[in-house]
């Protein structure tokens, strides 16, 4: 009766790295935001292997990961200006 459950919980997975993904994201924490980034394209790629997941779901969340790619191309510490010495 309430089998569509079952697939929620899986990908709430995916959504709470999402979530922390952005969090960390908005609050400039790269290496954070990196370390979810990558979380993100293992934890996908585990589930669709598995087929934890259906090809629509995949194909939703693979979207998701390359926008997440181009946000995150440049999204590092090396960029960052030292201003503190100024």
């Amino acid at each position: 009766m309430f089998g569509f459950l079952k697939k929620v919980g899986k990908v709430n997975r995916l959504e709470k790295i999402a979530q922390e993904l952005e969090m960390n994201m908005s609050n400039n924490y790269k290496d954070a935001a990196q370390e979810n980034f990558r979380e993100f394209e293992q934890t996908l790629d585990a589930m669709e292997t598995a087929g934890e997941i259906s090809g629509a779901q995949a194909s939703a969340y693979r979207q998701k990961l390359s926008a997440y790619r181009q946000k995150l191309k440049n999204y590092t510490h090396k960029d960052q200006k030292v201003t503190w010495m100024l």
